[in-house]
């Protein structure tokens, strides 16, 4: 795997004629020796590249300095879009172009990694000089005009920005090349160190070594352990549920721009996303836009857009995106799966009541880069049709029985600020209820929208460390497509008076929309409770967290430096805290504050008590058993747990331990050993060696 290079320097020594060739013996022996220390060194090194490749990202190079690892197989940038909170209305369409070009800039250099991986063979500087050096200076320029930005509209931008032009190449999870032909390539298990790919593998040519996903990535759903909680509702929650049916994208409404986070950029968004609902979402839109299109929901006073990353299988088929950009130009391979339900729901809180949304308000869940950003934003739910009341999983899809089926499900930030309908970073004008269910800091209770997507997906197959039929979701190609890097976008484009329906539903406690008929609510009201985080509170558990610059954890989220308000993530044991953190937005993040764009719905009174973000699951609209159920924790490593029977059970989103902190003691020594072993060999290696030097004196 390392390309190691061992000199070794003789100083002769004048002892003698007969002495200038050792006996044959002490030559074996020496070379012994040598082959032992050798040995145990690869050991220390494989180890290491180990080690590096489960390290979890974060923000890499925050202290400005540049670093390549071994190993190298992805780019791991500062997310300057977290940092910029509060965007002056004069700068806010270049900035948000400026951050825009900061994603194609990694995306470029992240090409240039993947098609170069002979030349990082050759040269152990190559990453740094050819690759990251330039991106770094590209980065810098860029991050110079963001600030003129705001200094033209009369603001300053952030001090913290000045420190984020450094990137890292990252170490990562083994890539691996195309096996038995799959993904239309010649087969070969061939892997190399440098990121598990042939040189002569390109982005873009179709094969999943370029950019994932990998055989670590998956895991049998059989295997994991449950752990789903179920607390009771509280007096006063507003129990009802309403449902809108937009379909499942059947008219084939995609592209690969991002109107929230990168409005007036082509390609913003790098990956390709399914819509429903409004048809005429694309990087140009606005609200008039929204406000005058056509509408794939039954109800057509529902114009509001739902949209997400497209999930793809890699079986050796291609899409009609194969050579474009956002699609397998940028690593995003393989045939699109159409979901075989798409179930939007709006559901209350365990508290209290609920307010109605603004009209245009936009919302973000999940973390489309939390590969290398980290896990505190990340809001990913993978399960399988049968398991979802037991297990839910965040940093690795499942591979579901015979019979079950794929689940991705989504429960969105259901405290809003009472003024904006977007933020400069997408995230701040809503948030996560606290631990009581209650919003913090002014915000008010808003219908939770839950989403359940379910795909008919081959089932994968790990065949010596290589998977095949492997599906996995779009993404910005350096995030490698990973599971955790889910995530969903919405704007309400509802009538006022849908709305009013909508929130007079819920607080009534009936079931209405989705043909229920205005039906009062199942006994078992949708007030899940959230279930335990992440250990030591450095990580999110099921749904994750996030946190302010200073705190971040919170109810079982993961933050840049210990326990915090948490506003990002749907919450674990306890919901989400207060909205005072500053993370980005799906991607570019960017943005500034705007005002309402349009009238708040009339049933706009102050909840009598906040809600609890996790108040609900993502339930079927029909034909579904329809019973709330909590999140859990679904270790993926746990040991293996009956698997549920049952039919198609919706639970509230949750979410695994990330990769940084899943794994027990077993595991660890499962890592370790190699440097061990390797340890002993070298100092066995040395000691023989001098005891030969000894003898020939």
């Amino acid at each position: 795997m390392f390309h190691a290079r061992t000199a070794m320097t003789c100083r002769s020594t004048p002892v003698g004629r007969n002495s200038r060739r050792r006996p044959t013996g002490a030559r074996r022996a020496t070379f012994a020796a040598v082959a032992l220390i050798l040995g145990g060194g690869g050991l220390v090194a494989a180890n290491v590249y180990a080690s590096a490749s489960e390290n979890w990202g974060g923000g890499a190079n925050q202290n400005g300095t540049d670093q390549v690892k071994s190993g190298t197989v992805t780019i791991d940038c500062p997310d300057v879009g977290q940092k910029l909170t509060d965007v002056p209305n004069a700068a806010k369409q270049n900035v948000d172009t400026e951050l825009s070009t900061l994603d194609k800039q990694i995306t470029e250099a992240y090409e240039r990694l993947a098609s170069t991986r002979q030349a990082q063979a050759d040269d152990a500087n190559y990453v740094q000089n050819e690759i990251l050096g330039p991106l770094k200076d590209n980065r810098s320029a860029v991050i110079d005009r963001i600030k003129a930005d705001y200094q033209k509209a009369g603001g300053t931008a952030p001090g913290a920005v000045d420190g984020m032009a450094a990137c890292t190449g990252m170490a990562a999870d083994q890539g691996q090349s195309p096996a038995d032909g799959q993904n239309g390539e010649g087969g070969g298990d061939q892997q190399n160190g440098s990121g598990g790919q042939d040189a002569g593998q390109q982005q873009g040519d179709g094969g999943q070594a370029v950019s994932g996903p990998v055989a670590s990535d998956f895991v049998d759903i059989t295997t994991v352990q449950p752990d789903v909680r179920k607390p009771a509702p509280q007096a006063g929650a507003s129990t009802g549920e309403f449902v809108t049916k937009c379909g499942v994208n059947e008219n084939g409404k995609h592209n690969t721009d991002n109107v929230i986070v990168a409005p007036g950029v082509k390609n913003g968004a790098h990956h390709l996303h399914d819509y429903v609902g409004n048809q005429s979402n694309d990087a140009f839109a606005t609200n008039d836009t929204f406000a005058a299109a056509e509408t794939s929901c039954d109800d057509q006073g529902d114009k509001s857009s739902y949209y997400w990353p497209v999930l793809r299988v890699q079986d050796g088929t291609q899409d009609f995106d194969q050579d474009a950009d956002g699609g397998g130009k940028e690593g995003n391979v393989g045939r699109i799966l159409v979901a075989k339900q798409a179930e939007i729901k709006f559901v209350g809180s365990p508290t209290g009541e609920v307010v109605g949304m603004p009209r245009f308000l936009r919302i973000i869940t999940g973390d489309a880069k939390a590969f290398t950003n980290g896990p505190a934003n990340a809001n990913a739910h993978w399960s399988c049709t049968g398991f979802e009341d037991k297990v839910q999983l965040t940093d690795k899809y499942p591979i579901c029985p015979q019979g079950s089926q794929v689940v991705r499900s989504f429960a969105f930030q259901s405290c809003w600020d009472g003024q904006n309908i977007d933020s400069a970073n997408h995230r701040t004008h809503v948030a996560f209820a606290d631990a009581g269910g209650n919003c913090q800091n002014g915000f008010k209770a808003i219908p939770q929208l839950t989403m359940r997507l379910v795909y008919d997906a081959p089932q994968p197959s790990i065949d010596n460390g290589q998977v095949k039929n492997a599906y996995a979701v779009d993404g910005f190609p350096e995030q490698l497509h990973k599971p955790i890097t889910d995530h969903d976008d919405f704007i309400n484009v509802m009538t006022d008076d849908l709305m009013n329906q909508v929130v007079g539903c819920i607080n009534d406690g009936r079931q209405c929309g989705g043909g229920a008929d205005d039906q009062p609510p199942a006994t078992s009201a949708p007030s899940d409770q959230p279930s335990s985080g992440g250990d030591n509170g450095s990580a999110p558990g099921n749904g994750g967290g996030t946190g302010d610059d200073n705190g971040g954890g919170g109810n079982g989220g993961g933050s840049n430096s210990g326990g915090g308000n948490q506003t990002e993530q749907p919450p674990v044991d306890t919901p989400g805290t207060a909205p005072d953190a500053t993370p980005g937005g799906e991607g570019a993040g960017g943005g500034s504050h705007v005002d309402h764009g349009g009238a708040t719905p009339k049933v706009d009174t102050t909840p009598k008590s906040a809600p609890n973000d996790e108040s609900a699951a993502p339930q079927g609209a029909s034909g579904d058993d329809n019973t709330g159920q909590a999140p859990v924790t679904g270790d993926a490593t746990a040991a293996a747990a009956a698997p549920a029977g049952g039919g198609d059970t919706s639970v509230p989103p949750a979410q695994t331990e990330p990769q940084a902190v899943t794994g027990g003691l077993a595991e660890t020594g499962a890592q370790l050993w190699p440097a061990a072993i390797g340890g002993v060999l070298v100092i066995m290696g040395l000691l023989l060696l001098r005891r030969i030097g000894r003898r020939s004196v």
